[in-house]
């Protein structure tokens, strides 16, 4: 049991970090493409100092995935930006851009704001517009408009579906607040946040439901570790394991008819899969080694998991079916905490060599590794469900920031910080 009490600290409380390398796993763009961004225009109205900027939420969103570079344009007084690019009185020419955004907005007679929006193609077929669209909303959901604009452009532009809507859950921490544990969920980028769940004592491993609507977490409040599954909706709580010694490590399959997790019910750590219909638990590895952290791959019959069976954490995979298993990594000297891509093609993981830790990218097809960062103290990469991007955590000192990172490793940014600890970061699966 020390041997297994070594393994979980090493495991859980493990540290990992980033840095810019050009790695392109996705198809479709392979550099970051300028693309401008003008300010939206207020017909009729005076501008609303309260509102969110929208231009600003999709020059964001579209840099986070590092497939562009966006570039303000600033209308000139009294004239649009449409009417600049017909006169060629705005020259576009020097910022090398292909594609502009233009939009305005105005208030109806109900109260409610119309947005409008226009991409216009500058090289191919000058003013020829690419997309366009329109939204009736209240002044709130301007963020959630902004999002769904850049999920058409991110499509219209690459061919890849954009996730700039989704969610992503994770762990709070702080020893001054009444309920020191918090399970919480946001949007992608760290705004919006709910609290879903909060405890004094520990909760770990936030494990989103394919459909969004559910989180598996392990929870110590009774005393001894526990698996559950909060229904976010209506707040319900369905148990799921209480074994003796350890149970942790949830994981949906992507079908949602099965979750993965990991026991050490019989001495050692072992990899389990529970149907969710009629309670049947499957034990998938067996023997003396410690066996953890499963990521599903997208046929809901592979697992990549964490295993020390050659004397120091690895990456593994193994198929559920007939137990057949192969070791993954050999970047390094440990590697643990992968996260299967959901198309199946690369694996982030937590590489580990003499006193540093890094996030690493490991190519299936290729079968070959490369570390993406450089930084400190960084643990826990979660892909986003198109592929594009990372989220992970950072450590500096006493506070913790969840950070994001294009997979291309063309971009990085902070999207939340906090007076405290974040841990076990999330992506929802649902696009």
């Amino acid at each position: 049991m020390k041997r297994l009490l070594f393994f979980l600290i090493c495991v859980f409380f493990s540290k990992t970090s980033y840095s810019n390398v050009d790695i392109s796993i996705n198809k479709g763009i392979d550099i970051s493409t300028p693309i401008g961004i003008s300010s939206f225009e207020w017909v009729e109205v005076n501008e609303n100092n309260n509102y969110e900027n929208i231009s600003k939420i999709i020059s964001c969103d579209l840099q986070n995935s590092g497939k562009f570079s966006p570039i303000e344009i600033y209308k000139e007084s009294n004239k649009s930006i449409e009417k600049q690019i017909k006169n060629n009185s705005i020259n576009l020419n020097k910022l090398n851009i292909n594609t502009i955004l233009t939009g305005k907005i105005s208030l109806n007679y109900n109260g409610e704001y119309l947005i409008s929006y226009k991409l216009i193609d500058l090289v191919n077929y000058p003013g020829k517009i690419l997309l366009s669209g329109y939204r009736t909303v209240h002044l709130q959901s301007f963020r959630k408009v902004a999002h769904e604009i850049s999920n058409e452009i991110f499509k219209k532009l690459t061919g890849i579906q954009g996730v700039f809507h989704t969610r992503i859950a994770y762990i709070l921490y702080n020893k001054n607040n009444e309920y020191k544990y918090k399970l919480c969920i946001s949007d992608y980028d760290g705004y919006n946040q709910n609290i879903i769940h909060q405890s004094n004592m520990p909760l770990m491993s936030p494990s989103w439901s394919p459909d969004g609507k559910k989180i598996a977490y392990v929870t110590f409040e009774k005393g001894s570790s526990e698996i559950k599954i909060k229904d976010i909706k209506t707040g319900s709580i369905k148990h799921i394991s209480s074994f003796p010694y350890h149970n942790g490590a949830p994981a949906f399959s992507p079908n949602g008819e099965n979750l993965a997790f990991a026991l050490s019910k019989t001495g050692s750590l072992n990899l389990y899969v529970m149907n969710l219909k009629n309670g049947y638990i499957k034990q998938i590895t067996h023997g003396n080694s410690n066996n953890t952290e499963p990521s599903w791959f997208p046929d809901n019959n592979s697992l990549a998991y964490t295993s020390d069976q050659s004397g120091t954490p690895q990456i593994y995979k193994i198929n559920i079916s007939n137990g057949k298993f192969n070791r993954l990594s050999w970047l390094g000297s440990k590697n643990q905490n992968a996260n299967v891509s959901p198309d199946g093609k690369f694996i982030a993981m937590v590489n580990s060599e003499k006193k540093s830790q890094h996030i690493a990218l490991f190519d299936i097809n290729m079968d070959n590794a490369k570390i993406i960062t450089e930084t400190f103290l960084d643990e826990a990469p979660s892909i986003s469900p198109n592929n594009v991007m990372i989220i992970y955590t950072s450590s500096y000192g006493d506070s913790s920031v969840i950070e994001l990172i294009s997979t291309n490793g063309r971009f990085k940014t902070s999207i939340l910080k906090i007076n405290g600890q974040i841990k076990f970061p999330a992506w929802s699966q649902k696009i």
